[in-house]
């Protein structure tokens, strides 16, 4: 009876050290996604407030952003552009959000619903974005941006 108690504990832990091996590691990122989530929302609520502040201290001093048609910005100028009312975003949606941490740094994507305009023309639509993040001085900042739009079928 003691020989089977033996063998049968020998077996439980063998299995579970078996199961915890297949199982993978909680990741450890799993708060640095939500963290950049959540930094993506309050982007966009600042977008819509016209909260440059708030932008000021997100975006790198060497950010870069690059618009549907190809063409490059950087924090100065996208700044400008919120503050002098030529780019106004009134609402937006984001789903299929995905976010990959490598160590300090991150990709965010996500596709948009957005209600906008730039220089008095209607840009509304669905769009794509990918959104680079590195964490500097223990803070999450994003230092590139690159939207294309997503054609209407």
């Amino acid at each position: 009876m003691k020989r089977v108690a033996i063998v049968f504990g020998v077996v439980v832990l063998v299995l579970a050290v078996a199961v915890w091996g297949q199982t993978p590691a909680q990741p450890k990122s799993g708060s640095v996604e939500q963290e950049l989530i959540k930094l993506e929302k309050e982007w966009t609520d600042a977008l819509v407030k016209r909260d440059v502040a708030f932008l000021d201290r997100i975006l790198a001093d060497d950010y870069t952003s690059t618009d549907t048609d190809g063409n490059v910005f950087t924090k100065t100028e996208n700044l400008e552009l919120l503050k002098s009312g030529e780019y106004v975003l009134l609402s937006q949606v984001a789903d299929d959000l995905k976010v990959r941490v490598y160590g300090d740094a991150a990709v965010y994507m996500a596709r948009t619903t957005d209600k906008a305009q730039f220089k008095g023309k209607d840009i509304s639509g669905q769009y794509r974005w990918t959104d680079t993040w590195v964490r500097r001085a223990g803070r999450w900042q994003c230092v590139a941006t690159h939207g294309s739009r997503i054609a209407q079928k």
